[in-house]
């Protein structure tokens, strides 16, 4: 087995290519996360409440467009949240299939590919002062995906904020299985 960095492993044997790619854990920053999304939950839930005691209309229509936007970023910290306590993502290779799966707890979809079909395998470039990939490779954000690659018409992206050494190894050692069982 081949360590790249703290959070990437790859697995060689026979026919079969296996990468698991861990979130980057913070304990500091996951407590603080946790804290977060309980006071975001409470708060949602007293809004919620005080909604059906709410007589004013227009109080009640501004309560509701509140709570649209509550749902949405509970659901964004709770899957974030999740996903830095117990997700990875796995790539494996094999019978002339490429598996992908971002694993929740031993539990995840798991999308499959022609391996023959598989094309342009690349590192997603960043830009250094983008608003939108630091908020992308933020610890309180499930993305940032740094590797590509094509499949009849369809871009799949995966390993979510890898360094850029990271990820070129990762594209290195999957080049290099590819190219020996081709």
């Amino acid at each position: 087995m081949k360590v790249i960095g703290e959070r990437v492993s790859i697995l060689e044997k026979d026919n079969l290519f296996s990468l698991v790619i861990l979130p980057f854990k913070d304990p500091k920053k996951l407590l603080f996360m946790f804290l977060w999304l309980m006071a975001w939950t409470v708060c949602g839930i007293i809004v919620f409440v005080n909604y059906f005691q709410v007589q004013d209309k227009n109080a009640k229509l501004f309560i509701l467009v509140y709570l649209a936007f509550w749902v949405y970023y509970e659901y964004k910290i709770t899957r974030a949240f999740i996903w830095r306590r117990s997700g990875k993502e796995k790539l494996w290779i094999a019978d002339g299939t490429v598996h992908y799966q971002q694993e929740i707890s031993k539990r995840g979809k798991i999308q499959k590919f022609d391996f023959s079909l598989i094309q342009d395998l690349v590192l997603i470039e960043q830009e250094e002062l983008s608003f939108a990939e630091v908020i992308n490779n933020s610890f309180w954000i499930k993305g940032g995906e740094r590797i590509a690659f094509s499949c009849q018409h369809k871009t799949i992206r995966f390993g979510m904020q890898l360094t850029d050494k990271e990820a070129k190894a990762i594209i290195h050692e999957i080049t290099t299985f590819m190219f020996k069982t081709k």
